[in-house]
Order: structure tokens, then sequence, then C-alpha cells
């Protein structure tokens, strides 16, 4: 029996980038920008820690497809684990099973916690993940020509059934993936009407759609291609074959924006966006992964290894501890405590406070070997 495989720390660093990018919206850098509309720099920083409009991508949209790429790179060693202890197929799959349907429900709870009752609906990132989980265990137990299979119909499929569907010819090729009226809408406002809600739904806001687990699916196939190559080729690592990968995927995406097949629109995950974002997340795990493993730098990854080690319970913090936090810091040490620079820099300093406290709850979990797992 092989022993189960040691932990990667540039892939503990790189979910926890991540998950640091996520936490530090607390920092609310809109607001600062807001106040100083003349300075670049505040400007800068909150376009990225924004999602884009529609088309396009800044750093703030990578969180989603990173989280997703990075569940598709850790398969490989999950499947190991399990294997050297003794589990079998049919266990793990009914263990799969059941970790999806903790996200799916986690990611509903956490989408819920405003709403006077149960907000069904699956655009959440955990959601996503879990509906697409169960499909990605079984590729990960077949050979790699059935993953490169999958993505491909994954791909073609999905853009040819939004390529076809029904608008006004006057509207032109592109209409199909307007905001508004595009087949993940239609689809949502049949599917999320047969839960239970206040009102019906019409529409998210943002224009996520519970279908985009399907291209989500495909971001997971790619970084199962990525963890079947650090395995194989482990003690090296394969950083060729992640910068070429990482090149090739984000310059077909960037085709078909450009060409008017497809555009890149994380909102609603087009095949596009899967191709640019997954060669994005290529490209991340090779810089992690020539710093961390090939120069050794180490020392500068350890916070980001803190959080990237007890991902889901960053997650769920970030989600639910922010007014908590303020509310202390507020009723202990005063309303007026983070005004001390002036009322545009406010939101900076109690941000960073708040973050440190996430994270120190984090290293206080990380020092006594409480991990939250799902």
């Amino acid at each position: 029996m092989n022993p189960a495989p040691a932990r990667n720390q540039a892939l503990d660093a790189y979910r926890g980038f991540v998950m640091l990018l996520m936490m530090a919206e607390v920092l609310h850098l809109s607001q600062i920008a807001r106040a100083f509309p003349d300075n670049w720099v505040w400007q800068t920083l909150s376009y990225h820690q924004s999602h884009v409009a529609w088309e396009g991508c800044s750093l703030h949209d990578m969180i989603q497809p990173s989280f997703s790429f990075l569940v598709g790179v850790a398969l490989p060693y999950s499947i190991a684990s399990r294997l050297a202890k003794g589990a079998s197929g049919t266990s793990m799959f009914f263990h799969t099973c059941w970790r999806a349907f903790l996200l799916i429900a986690l990611g509903i709870f956490l989408r819920s916690t405003h709403s006077l009752q149960t907000n069904f609906t699956f655009e959440d990132t955990l959601t996503q993940i879990g509906l697409g989980y169960p499909f990605l265990f079984v590729l990960g137990l077949r050979p790699p020509r059935w993953q490169w299979a999958a993505l491909g119909v994954i791909l073609f499929g999905y853009w040819l059934v939004w390529a076809l569907y029904p608008l006004p010819p006057e509207l032109g090729f592109g209409a199909h993936w307007q905001k508004a009226d595009n087949y993940g809408a239609a689809f949502d406002r049949w599917f999320l009407n047969l839960f239970s809600r206040p009102t019906p739904f019409l529409g998210n806001r943002g224009g996520y759609l519970t279908l985009s687990f399907i291209p989500t699916l495909g971001t997971m196939i790619l970084g199962l291609a990525a963890g079947r190559w650090l395995r194989a080729s482990a003690p090296t690592l394969p950083l060729r074959q992640f910068l070429g990968a990482g090149v090739a995927c984000a310059a077909g995406g960037l085709f078909l924006h450009f060409t008017g097949i497809c555009p890149i629109v994380k909102r609603i995950w087009t095949p596009a966006w899967t191709l640019f974002s997954g060669g994005v997340c290529f490209l991340f795990l090779a810089g992690f992964s020539w710093m961390i493993d090939v120069r050794h730098y180490r020392w500068w990854a350890f916070p980001l290894v803190v959080i990237g080690m007890n991902s889901i319970a960053a997650y769920v913090i970030a989600h639910l501890w922010e007014d908590f936090v303020l509310g202390s810091f507020r009723i202990h040490l005063g309303a007026g405590l983070f005004g001390f620079a002036g009322p545009g820099l406010a939101p900076l300093w109690s941000g960073l406070s708040v973050l440190g406290v996430f994270w120190l709850i984090l290293w206080w979990m990380y020092r006594r070997q409480l991990f939250l797992r799902i």
C-alpha cells in the first residue's frame, strides 16, 4: 500500500492567497476610492477588489475560479490519500456525494443569513462546486483522455446551447450572452420558482446563474489536470506544462472573446471565461510553485498557509463575522476608534483590524490543528 501523499505547501499558499482576497473585502476599498476620486492608487485597488460590470476580468474575479481550480488540483491527492487508507471506490463515491451535499447546503445557508426564509439559490461558490463535485470525482478515476473529452463536450455543448437560444435576429449574435435575457436566466426563472419564495424569482441582479456550475466543472477539470501533472512528476515540478497550459488556455479564451464567438464574462461563466480564467490559474499555480518549491522562498507564505489550510473556516468567518467583530470594536473601544486618519481612510483601518482578527482566529486554529473539513 502506498503512503498517503504529503501536503503541498504551494497549493496551501495559493489557496490562502485566494481566501485572503475574499476576506479582504472588509477593507471596503471602493469606499476609500470614492473619498479620493483623483488618487489612481485607490482607484486601481478598488477596481481589483470589485467584480467587473460584465465583460473582462479583475483580480477579484479570479477568486471563484481559483477556488474551483484548486478543488480539482487537490482531488488526485485526496483520492490517493483515501486509497492509501484502504477506501473502496464505492465508499469514496458516497463520501463525495455527502461532501457535495454539505457544500450545497452551506452555500444556501450563507445566502440565507439575511433572508426571511431559506433562500434557495445556487450561484454561491460553494454551491457551484458542490453541484459539479460528484462528476469531477468520477472523472478523477478515469484516464486523462476522458477528462479532456469531458472538458471539450462541456465547453462546446454549453456554448452551443446558448448560441441556439432563440432571440430576435436584430439583436445580433452577441446578445446570446447579455445579462437580462439568456438561456441560463430563462432556466432560473423556471427552476428557482420551484422552491418556496417570498416573491417570484425574476432574475439575479448580478446576472449569476445556477447553470454556471457546468462550465465551473470545466474549471475544476483543468485543475484536475494540474493535480495529475503534479503527482506524476513528483518530486520535480511540471512548470513547463503549467506555463504552456496557462498561455494556451488564456490565449484560447481571448481568441473566442475578440473574434465575437463567445465573450469573457465571469458572472455567467462563459466557455471563454472558463478557458481564460483557467489559464490564469495555471500561471498562478506555476508562480507559487516556483517561489516555494524551486526558489525555496517559504517564510513569506506562512500567513497564507495558515488561511489556506482552513479555507472552509475562512470562508464562513468572512461571511458571518465582520459585523460581530466591528460591533465589538465599537462597543468596547468607542465609535470613533478608526477615524484618527480622517473619515476617508476609516474603512481601511477598520478593515485591517477585522482582517487581523480573522487571521488570528485561523492562526489559533492552525496552532491547535483544528481544521474545518467537508
